[in-house]
């Protein structure tokens, strides 16, 4: 007879009472633990029992769990509504600004020349197109893997998403890449969106980009922190957003930045986001009067800077996030080794480019398409009953599968996505957890695949 512990298989030949007794006693006691009052009733039920039900490990902590803020942050915040001040220009200076000092920051840390702050990333996300001149109605590539903000920033710049093949390693496809930018000839921006912090070949990217005279941009929302070839990402294309929001490395609840070395974009996007009237010398990370000229007369006020409060929670933040990557990656190559040591014949790990100095503040792999819908199904359904919801890329209510784009829909099939999506999983890797919780992890995803695949004749 064989049961199923930890993705493997246990065999024991029950043929007497003394014999099994004589096979637990060998056992470690890490596996008597969770057996053993399965194993009690067995004996007790005679010689032919069997061990059809194991205890299943449950989690019991929070999976959204955010990142807290530092208590200066919340020290810092408290203080500017206690004074009231805390509109993002209701200061003397640039130099009393807990806004700009927060831009300094952010800017010193990704080692950009300007930095505007404001209410969130798909805000800096709409701003970059419109600020590197998109036009209503101009072309934009991008992944067709990404979260439903960014072609949503790119309807509200007023562009057209036209979708590029994302492949298993859950990046842009360099191939399909050039199949577009020849079969999108007006095509004048590639918006790249680095999913879940994982950098496709910015090399080939950039090169590609600049044989067809394509403008790149970069979402980073997903990765503050990571770096490319030694270098922050977010240089290799013209203009980068980064996220604020509480799911990321920063957590200020909603937020985001427009980071450039260019002096005109930064300059529109300080004015799109509210410099008017001179505003603009209340900020510290833009270029001087002379690039904004007659800016404020030509472009219109959106009101998106964000605000004093959001800007002083997210600064002590800064100081620590090497410290939080290297916390995240330790994590992250646990549940990876864990994973693909006993499920590695069902599952598979996307693998980072090379040149990518990563944050895996999350967890995505690839199941086996040898396992059918039905059984994927099963496996999130069993991974949530035990405490850990699993998200699919590729189901119907995901917001980061491009079907449900109805307001930007595909002008083209997308199978590669698509297929990938369809297996595609998604766990958040909570700093706030504890290692043992992260052991758990494994467990569940582990004990849900063997659920999953009981049908299929688990015990010979």
């Amino acid at each position: 007879m064989k049961i199923w512990k930890h993705g493997r298989e246990e065999h024991w030949n029950i043929q007497s009472s003394s014999q099994q007794q004589h096979n637990i006693s060998k056992m470690p006691a890490t596996r008597f633990t969770k057996l053993a009052l399965a194993s009690i009733v067995a004996l007790a039920a005679g010689t032919n029992a069997l061990l059809t039900n194991p205890v299943r490990t449950v989690i019991t902590r929070d999976i959204k769990t955010p990142d807290p803020v530092p208590q200066s942050g919340i020290d810092e915040a408290v203080s500017l509504m206690s004074t009231g001040r805390m509109y993002r220009y209701n200061v003397k200076d640039a130099e009393s600004s807990t806004v700009s000092k927060c831009e300094v920051e952010i800017a010193e840390y990704t080692g950009h020349k300007y930095c505007v702050a404001l209410n969130s990333c798909g805000s800096a996300i709409m701003l970059m197109m419109k600020c590197a001149g998109l036009q209503p109605g101009d072309e934009v590539l991008s992944n067709a893997f990404t979260f439903g903000a960014v072609p949503s920033a790119i309807e509200h710049a007023g562009g057209k998403a036209v979708y590029v093949e994302s492949n298993y390693n859950h990046v842009i496809d360099i191939d399909d890449l050039e199949k577009k930018l020849v079969e999108y000839p007006n095509c004048k921006f590639m918006l790249i969106s680095h999913m879940r912090g994982k950098l496709a070949d910015m090399d080939a990217v950039k090169d590609a980009c600049d044989r067809h005279n394509v403008i790149l941009l970069e979402d980073c929302a997903h990765s503050l922190g990571v770096e490319w070839k030694g270098t922050h990402s977010g240089h290799v294309g013209k203009v980068a957003a980064i996220s604020a929001q509480s799911y990321k490395m920063i957590n200020s609840g909603e937020g985001g930045f427009l980071l450039t070395d260019d002096a005109e974009i930064a300059a529109k996007c300080a004015v799109y986001a509210g410099a008017y009237e001179g505003l603009a010398a209340k900020h510290t990370t833009v270029p001087g009067p002379e690039v904004f000229a007659d800016l404020p007369n030509q472009i219109p006020n959106y009101s998106l800077r964000m605000s004093a409060v959001s800007a002083a929670i997210i600064r002590p933040q800064v100081l620590t996030l090497d410290e939080r990557r290297e916390k995240y990656n330790k994590r992250y190559a646990f549940v990876t080794e864990q994973l693909v040591e006993r499920k590695g014949h069902l599952l598979s790990i996307p693998v980072n480019t090379p040149g990518m100095t990563p944050v895996h503040d999350s967890l995505q792999f690839n199941l086996s398409h040898d396992i059918t819908d039905e059984q994927v199904q099963k496996f999130l359904d069993e991974s949530a009953t035990h405490g850990l919801p699993v998200e699919l890329f590729g189901h119907k209510s995901n917001a980061r599968n491009f079907v449900n784009w109805k307001f930007a829909p595909a002008d083209q099939p997308l199978p590669l996505t698509a297929k990938m999506l369809s297996r595609a999983c998604d766990v958040r890797l909570p700093l706030m957890w504890d290692d043992k919780d992260f052991e758990d992890m494994v467990d569940v995803l582990c004990e849900s695949l063997d659920a999953a695949l009981a049908e299929e004749d688990v015990m010979a």
